[in-house]
């Protein structure tokens, strides 16, 4: 794998290496010591699948308070999103920006959101699924969320949202 950090500290994208050969080919998509040595979160207590129907679905932009801050590395293994990370760490020299990045099941590529950075996703295609390794297990109590379209932080959506749930569409502006 080959890591890549975004302009937010800690934020990264994930290229895997592909070994071809007659068959196809063979790439690791993870490895705690290659986490470990860019300082990323290495442990991963849960994993989940998100399946949306429509091209145009948001989902997010979403996050645990402590003690439940969750690191999260995001694939998608079916079509396509628009990946973003915000962060929202208050000590951090980027509080407030955001990064993406396009993933899909043709580039393979991965994205991951440190503990303290709220996450969200565009579908840029019908029948996107996209797969989550968290470092921290889900805790109803500790979810929050801020707006996708919220003016403090600007983010540029590549296309128009078409599907949104009332909970993602109704967060308050962020203080």
């Amino acid at each position: 794998m080959t890591f890549h950090e975004t302009r937010i500290p800690g934020v990264f994208e994930i290229h895997i290496e592909p070994q071809q050969d007659e068959r196809g080919f063979f790439a690791r998509t993870w490895c705690r010591e290659e986490f470990k040595s860019h300082a990323l979160n290495p442990q991963l207590v849960q994993c989940s699948i998100s399946f949306n129907k429509r091209k145009g679905t948001l989902r997010g932009l979403h996050y645990q308070t402590a003690p439940y801050q969750e690191g999260k590395l995001v694939r998608c293994t079916q079509g396509s999103i628009y990946d973003v990370a915000l962060d929202l760490r208050m000590d951090s020299p980027t509080f407030k920006h955001w990064t993406a990045a396009t993933l899909s099941a043709a580039n393979r590529n991965m994205f991951y959101i440190p503990e303290g950075c709220a996450h969200g996703f565009l579908t840029l295609e019908n029948e996107t699924e996209v797969f989550y390794q968290m470092s921290q297990v889900y805790n109803a109590e500790s979810a929050r969320g801020v707006r996708w379209d919220d003016p403090a932080f600007g983010i540029a959506w590549p296309e128009t949202v078409q599907v949104i749930s009332e909970r993602d569409r109704l967060y308050p502006d962020f203080r």
